[in-house]
């Protein structure tokens, strides 16, 4: 029989905001799924993640991030910081023992974030077309010199997407705090088991990231 779902919850968090979650009893590893950069965990490949620990019997937690889906907080006050205190914060109440990080485009780097400030918890890691380092990388060095002018003076801007009507917002704050956790400018003291997956036709992210973040892990399974 496979065990439902608990209904979502929400931790809180400082000030207004909170964190919305759902938990998924079962074995473990616990498997925790990190979404995206404005992705959230109703999404497709949380929801497919959620039907395939289902049918396993395995253990799973997905949740929002600040700023994201259901969760309380402004977006535009989010960093890479900030949305990585999430994911330990919701690891650290919600599960015990080991997890298995699957992260998908941002949520690859905060994965990475979350292995190197819990390495004996993290027993695996699973890109999805990972993106460490995306908000130095590309974001501001693809940035035209009149859009960084804005940010500089304004500190925010807004970029149309292609996954939704309304533009999303680039702070300032999430650039300086991206260069606080840049994971690709030396080696990743990671040891564990990796699997990176990446399409060669991701329109967002190269696929080539991918192949430098498996040069940068220590591990040897990867």
């Amino acid at each position: 029989m496979i065990a439902a779902p608990e209904d979502p919850g929400h931790l809180p968090r400082a000030g207004d905001s909170s964190i919305a979650y759902r938990r998924r009893p079962g074995k473990g590893p616990t498997i925790v799924f990190l979404g995206g950069f404005k992705s959230d965990m109703s999404g497709a490949k949380a929801a497919a993640l959620d039907a395939f620990c289902a049918a396993r019997g395995q253990a799973f937690l997905r949740f929002d991030y600040q700023g994201h889906g259901v969760s309380g907080g402004r977006f535009e006050d989010g960093t890479i910081g900030l949305w990585t205190e999430d994911a330990l914060t919701a690891i650290d109440a919600l599960v015990s023992g080991p997890v298995v990080l699957v992260g998908s485009s941002m949520g690859g780097w905060i994965a990475l974030n979350v292995a190197l400030s819990r390495p004996g918890r993290v027993a695996g890691l699973i890109g999805i077309a990972a993106a460490p380092d995306f908000t130095e990388d590309l974001i501001w060095q693809q940035m035209e010199e009149p859009a960084r002018m804005v940010l500089e003076t304004e500190g925010v801007i807004y970029e149309t997407s292609d996954y939704g009507d309304d533009p999303y917002a680039i702070t300032k704050a999430l650039i300086d705090d991206g260069r606080r956790h840049l994971r690709l400018r030396g080696p990743i003291a990671f040891s564990g088991p990796v699997r990176l997956l990446h399409g060669q036709r991701d329109p967002d992210v190269p696929w080539q990231r991918s192949l430098t973040l498996a040069e940068k892990l220590e591990s040897e399974d990867v």
